[in-house]
């Protein structure tokens, strides 16, 4: 068997699968050219997923004909002036986004340079490169990439509806409007605007803001804010109260230097910090911010850039463990103010009632009860398979909100006023006050 050399446009689709996996990955790759460009407006459209058209406008410092070219081409940068890849500051720094797109999609770039009086166009389908052409286009740069993966019709077909690959999109550029909250966003799929964030500035208070524009403003009322230092690292940020959580780790929002990473070791953190707290099948909402040396992370890791490796893994490990664990039990017996779990926290037994209804849940549940009550099934509606001495019975909140079912012996008598009841479920038994 005789060994060549693969064909260079071969060679970059094969090395675009591990840049550009799906749509989301490509809107991502952009945005971040966008924001290194010093853009202070970005503007995205989706057409069909982004499979259709991938549209990416900025107002940034542009780019001259020349570097339009250079542009294109793999591992050339503007990112890294003195070739340090110890101390990065911008969020790309590979050189690999745009050829790696053009080589699997019909890829147009319209760039005009901060300053000139002329534009000018360049088209790339399937790894071929055209020639720079002038065009019409205010100083900024916009990219439009359409018929995403006609050039590797394999991967086409492990991507996932439309629907789906639009929510991955959308979850990319909130990430990236967090991390960045003095730019301007807007996000329009299929003709719809689906996200609109205006500017709001720099500092604590413009985070504030962009916290409530993509998470919501329950997570401000039920959040505790962290500010945490240790050696050189900072950590900041709000984490969600026990009683405020979500079926997935969607809502958790982590950045090392501005960054939007999904490290194993932070999301790991997070997951101890709040395990006697919550059932294994519930996940914190919390947005981690954490500030050090670029000297002591390394973010070449992997092609995306998602993934970061800590010089000290053990102590980032423990500053945000501490750093949580500190602020939940400063926070006592405070539970979230969301109606929906602020009712069931404030349900009592009814005295004498002779029925199988019981409304569970002490007024200020401690973090232990909350726990127990999670494993009850406040949260978990899965069907059970009940013991023969047993019977349901079932929450109702004063709006007449049924809750999951649990069961007590069928002999078991109403406890008096102060006693306590037992409770049993498949899966564990808790104790909670009556009266």
């Amino acid at each position: 068997m005789t060994i060549r050399r693969l064909p260079e446009t071969l060679i970059n689709r094969i090395a675009a699968g591990e840049v550009v996996e799906r749509p989301a990955a490509a809107v991502k790759e952009l945005v971040e050219n966008a924001i290194d460009a010093g853009a202070t407006r970005v503007d995205i459209e989706l057409r069909e997923g982004g499979v259709a058209l991938i549209a990416v406008g900025d107002d940034g410092s542009g780019m001259s004909r020349e570097d339009l070219v250079l542009a294109v081409e793999r591992h050339a940068t503007s990112k890294l002036p003195d070739d340090d890849l110890l101390h990065i500051a911008t969020l790309g720094f590979r050189g690999e986004a745009l050829p790696s797109i053009g080589a699997v999609a019909r890829l147009t770039l319209i760039s005009r340079k901060a300053g000139t009086d002329s534009a000018w166009a360049l088209s790339v389908e399937g790894g071929q490169l055209g020639e720079p052409i002038p065009a019409a286009h205010p100083p900024g740069t916009k990219v439009e990439v359409r018929d995403l993966f006609y050039a590797t019709p394999a991967r086409l077909k492990f991507l996932k509806s439309e629907r789906t690959e639009a929510a991955a999109a959308i979850d990319a550029v909130e990430r990236l409007a967090l991390a960045c909250p003095s730019v301007a966003f807007s996000l329009t799929i299929d003709g719809r605007s689906v996200l609109k964030l205006p500017a709001a500035g720099s500092g604590e208070s413009a985070r504030l803001e962009r916290l409530v524009a993509i998470i919501g403003r329950d997570f401000i009322a039920n959040a505790l804010p962290l500010d945490a230092v240790r050696d050189d690292v900072r950590l900041t940020g709000h984490a969600g109260l026990p009683t405020f959580h979500r079926a997935t780790g969607r809502h958790q929002y982590l950045f090392v230097n501005g960054r939007p990473v999904r490290d194993k070791l932070l999301g790991g953190a997070l997951r101890a910090a709040y395990q006697d707290l919550l059932a294994r099948d519930r996940h914190p909402v919390a947005a981690l911010f954490i500030d050090l040396p670029p000297g002591q992370v390394d973010v070449n890791v992997h092609p995306a850039k998602a993934e970061v490796r800590f010089r000290d893994a053990g102590s980032m490990r423990g500053l945000i463990i501490g750093a949580l664990r500190h602020a939940l039990a400063a926070a006592g017996h405070r539970a979230a103010s969301t109606p929906g779990i602020a009712a069931l926290a404030a349900l009592r037994p009814a005295d004498g009632a002779a029925t199988g209804r019981l409304d569970f849940a002490p007024p200020r549940p401690s973090p232990i009860r909350l726990r127990q009550m999670n494993r009850i099934g406040f949260h978990n509606r899965r069907d059970r398979r009940l013991p023969p001495n047993r019977v349901p019975l079932t929450r109702v909140s004063p709006w007449g909100w049924r809750g999951p079912s649990f069961t007590t012996p069928i002999s078991s008598p109403r406890p008096a006023t102060g006693s306590s009841l037992s409770i049993s479920t498949p899966r564990m038994s808790a104790w909670c006050s009556s009266g």
